[in-house]
């Protein structure tokens, strides 16, 4: 660990997030329904699927039968009245009476009183990762669930399950006590499964990337980005295979990354620049160089952004946060790659000694820039860390992800990440991954016509292209695509995804982590 420098203020407000994340039990036992005991289980969760062809009603799934002889119960009957219909996602709860005053003992007397019915569709990964966090908003406040959900699926079957759960469980961190049910329950899996641990794994680092991407800017400065990734690199607990770097304002300057100095520049809270290695033990496989733009608050700078397009500002360095989770998730996955992943910290504000449009910049490596927009900082910040992973790294493989245009999510909305490569085999792999993942990613042209739009009469590169252009998500993966050299190299524009403004299954409301999923799934097919 070099080159750390501490700021003198301490930024105030808001939440720190736990490094690591502590997330809800997730247990599997061996046994049935009909066997198990269910002693001090708030609630048993079965499932059901959508009836097939011709049939009324829903079909029950692993354990579903066995459940309601032993409950003495119709549960087919429970499921019509209540109209499930089995769709992946859906969940019904049944709460079984007891009796009055003890008089009478019940047939399920002893068992638990509420039974979930969860719908998991065809079974496939997918709607299994659906059922999992429709159980987690479900039991909410709990303390013990048990299920069969997945006892009758493969491994990614009961992977997305544990993994669903887990990220339906997560509760953006907050400063103050808010009323509502209390943390997940414990979730324990009855039957035969594979392992949990990658879903855990996975999960967790999902975690980190939304606690981050939500920490309030008042405490998120540049300083304090760096000192949670020391933090979390020390938490992990492997100092023979993570290991982290930090510089200061007056190291960026003298190292020549000038579009994140300049960028930087407005702010009371100075630029960082963060590297964290992992190398693993028996490193037999590639390296990976994932870039995150880290901008901790983006005002726009002296090309100040509109009221409402600010409010949501304080998680534009949502790709730093997913470049840090990916790292550790990469370590504790034990993959066999080396992965390094670099984050350009910077707050975008405005002042007197801010960068202005007309300005040209040098970047890392030498690289003139013409200034035309001071709101397409990401850009800059990336373009640094791109030209130094080239030079200096020697990756087999670059990869940048970035919440960088507003044109991706007018073309891809909020469901699909942009992702550009001229590489047509890692194009092809990242997708598959985002299929795979949840993390979904739909391939961009690189068009190269619109290169020109880019030229500049008085530096190397104009960083922003005329607006009458059109495809900004396009130009600004050309601008990238440069700095990247000859190197396998991927882009992913996650302005869309990277946030929601409603929770949906295992997305929560307000940053989301996206990115994370589909770069882990990657790194473990690679």
């Amino acid at each position: 660990m070099t080159g750390r420098r501490r700021e003198t203020e301490a930024p105030a407000g808001g939440p720190a997030p736990a490094l690591p994340p502590v997330l809800p039990g997730v247990v599997v036992r061996a046994g049935t329904v009909a066997t198990a005991s269910l002693a001090d289980v708030d609630a048993l969760v079965l499932p059901v699927a959508p009836g097939a062809d011709g049939d009324e009603g829903v079909q029950p799934r692993h354990g579903t039968v066995e459940a309601a002889v032993r409950y003495g119960v119709d549960l087919a009957d429970l499921a019509d009245r209540h109209d499930a219909d089995g769709s992946a996602g859906s969940v019904h709860t049944i709460h079984l009476p007891r009796p009055l005053g003890g008089a009478r003992e019940l047939p399920w007397s002893g068992l638990p009183a509420r039974v979930l019915l969860v719908g998991v569709g065809a079974g496939t990964p997918a709607d299994l990762r659906k059922a999992g966090a429709a159980v987690a908003r479900a039991t909410r406040g709990l303390g013990g669930v048990v299920t069969t959900a997945a006892a009758d699926t493969d491994d990614d079957g009961t992977g997305a399950f544990v993994e669903g759960y887990l990220l339906g469980a997560y509760r953006h961190p907050t400063g103050a006590a808010k009323p509502g049910p209390g943390p997940a329950a414990t979730l324990t899996l009855l039957g035969d499964h594979g392992a949990i641990e990658p879903a855990q794994h996975v999960a967790r680092a999902t975690w980190l990337a939304r606690a981050l991407t939500v920490t309030p800017a008042s405490t998120k400065t540049p300083a304090w980005l760096a000192d949670q990734a020391v933090a979390a690199v020390e938490a992990a607990g492997r100092p023979d295979q993570l290991t982290v770097t930090v510089l200061g304002p007056d190291e960026i300057a003298a190292r020549g990354f000038g579009g994140l100095a300049a960028v930087g520049a407005g702010s009371v809270h100075g630029p960082r620049f963060v590297t964290v290695r992992y190398v693993p033990a028996a490193a037999r496989g590639r390296h990976v160089v994932v870039v995150g733009k880290g901008i901790t608050f983006d005002s726009g700078g002296l090309a100040i952004k509109p009221r409402e397009s600010m409010v949501g500002m304080k998680t534009d360095m949502a790709g730093s946060a997913v470049a840090l989770a990916t790292v550790l998730g990469a370590a504790s996955l034990g993959v066999p790659h080396r992965v390094t992943a670099l984050l350009p910290l910077a707050e975008n504000a405005f002042g007197g000694a801010s960068y202005r449009p007309g300005d040209v910049l040098r970047v890392y490596g030498g690289t003139t820039v013409e200034i035309a927009n001071t709101d397409a900082e990401g850009r800059l910040v990336l373009a640094d860390a791109l030209a130094h992973a080239d030079a200096d790294l020697d990756p087999d493989v670059l990869v940048d992800v970035a919440t960088l245009t507003g044109a991706a999510t007018l073309g891809l909305g909020k469901q699909h990440g942009a992702l550009y490569s001229a590489d047509e085999a890692l194009a092809a792999g990242l997708v598959r991954a985002g299929a795979a993942s949840g993390d979904a990613l739909w391939r961009m042209p690189l068009v190269p016509e619109y290169r020109a739009a880019l030229d500049s009469a008085v530096a190397d590169v104009r960083h922003v292209a005329d607006p009458g252009v059109g495809g900004g998500s396009i130009t600004a993966a050309l601008f990238l695509q440069r700095f990247a050299g000859r190197r396998r190299w991927a882009h992913l524009d996650i302005a869309g995804p990277a946030r929601s403004a409603s929770a949906s299954h295992e997305v929560p409301e307000g940053a989301t982590g996206f990115g994370v999923r589909v770069l882990l799934r990657w790194l473990r097919d690679l």
